[in-house]
């Protein structure tokens, strides 16, 4: 059977498309489409039920020694309040997950995982303590979580904001507030609802994730949709996806997952030095001692046709050198004259439409440059598609409040 967040009965009369997202029901997208949806966070905000994501909370003095040894990043100089991405590996240099730690300061702080992954991460972790005062909680069932995001959610979180709205202002990208498991939490919403409100998302626009008590995000959600009004949309899994690709973000398990972490996009969550030596050792870094023949890179098609996700070969020349991991389309972009722009490009040509884009990510055996024609292939069709940097220009996840 499949379980259900707190706000599956919200989904279905919101006419939500619901899908099994491993092992939850969720929803694809809503009466609004898929299309809108994408766009509106771009252009005003979405909210996202991401009460399907599991957290860890760690405390005890060796915490910190526990983290450093099984996350890929350094986190010596996570300051209180701050959060990075990183990701964990196993001795091979495959990724079990990837993650955002929170630093709560006292020896405490916050692992987010992805779907049905806290008992395997936790488990990850209890096996490689070697420390003496860690203590590893898994807190599905006490926590929910929803994303607010676009540019429209900085407004609306300061309407709602009870306790802590002075601190938006100050609030850059990967900081954060509160604790939703303190009832004196320094951020707390209307009817004293303690959070931890977060400048991240998985969308690469301006937004929040919100952590709160499970048995309030009812609550919460109808708060932001009554304060947002029209500038607020529920979004699906959908829109996330399509939002996450044309931002360059990974999908644990699909873009990285059993193969070892190297050669991606995603390299900046490895603890390299100005000199490009690690700066410290974690499980899985001797990997790295062994030279790689696989790579990872973002691709930007012509056009919005799609093939199909891990059945599509990458070509070359008209030879097979990988696969794709991730093909999606981003609603919110086009070309003109070759170059790519979005709907949030200030200096988008009088001509440019944004009809999508098709993007994503592909898995070569060979190293391939930004500019450089390739060829994806499924059972239906061949597209053509150029290896990129980047993706979805104009991006406002890391503008200042």
């Amino acid at each position: 059977m499949l379980r259900k967040t707190a706000l599956n009965a919200i989904h279905i009369e919101l006419g939500g498309e619901l899908t099994d997202f491993g092992g939850w029901e969720m929803p694809l997208w809503y009466s609004t489409g898929s299309v809108r949806e994408h766009l509106a966070v771009i252009e005003k905000s979405g909210l996202f039920d991401i009460g399907h994501m599991d957290l860890l909370r760690l405390k005890g003095k060796d915490t910190f020694n526990l983290i450093q040894l099984c996350l890929t990043r350094n986190i010596s100089n996570l300051k209180i309040g701050a959060c990075a991405y990183s990701v964990i590996l196993n001795e091979q240099g495959h990724v079990v997950d990837d993650t955002i730690v929170y630093n709560l300061g006292k020896d405490e702080y916050i692992l987010i995982v992805n779907a049905a992954m806290g008992p395997v991460v936790r488990q990850h972790l209890i096996q490689r303590n070697t420390f003496q005062n860690v203590t590893v909680m898994d807190e599905s069932g006490r926590f929910s979580k929803i994303d607010l995001q676009g540019p429209a959610s900085t407004v609306i979180m300061k309407k709602l904001l009870e306790r802590g709205r002075g601190t938006i202002e100050g609030l850059r990208y990967f900081q954060f507030r509160g604790d939703y498991a303190d009832p004196a939490s320094e951020t707390a919403l209307a009817g004293n609802i303690p959070i931890l409100l977060s400048r991240t998302g998985y969308t690469g626009e301006v937004g929040f994730e919100i952590v709160m008590p499970y048995d309030k995000v009812q609550d919460v959600w109808n708060m932001i949709i009554d304060a947002g009004g029209s500038d607020v949309t529920p979004c699906g899994l959908a829109a996330r996806d399509s939002l996450r690709t044309g931002a360059v973000l990974p999908l644990s398990h699909q873009d990285i997952g059993s193969w070892p972490f190297i050669n991606t996009p995603w390299d900046f969550a490895l603890p390299r030095g100005e000199d490009g030596k690690f700066t410290k050792d974690f499980i899985g870094s001797k990997t790295y001692d062994a030279p790689s023949s696989l790579y990872t890179y973002p691709f930007c098609g012509f056009d919005p046709r799609k093939v199909e996700v891990c059945k599509a070969s990458l070509l070359l020349d008209g030879a097979s050198i990988g696969t794709v991991s991730t093909c999606a389309i981003d609603m919110a972009i086009g070309r003109v004259d070759g170059r790519v722009y979005s709907v949030a490009s200030p200096d988008r040509p009088a001509s440019f439409k944004a009809r999508g884009l098709v993007c994503g990510f592909v898995r070569a055996d060979r190293p391939l440059k930004p500019g450089q024609k390739v060829t994806l292939k499924d059972s239906r069709r061949s597209i053509e598609a150029e290896i990129v940097s980047d993706i979805r220009p104009n991006r406002t996840a890391r503008v200042k409040i």
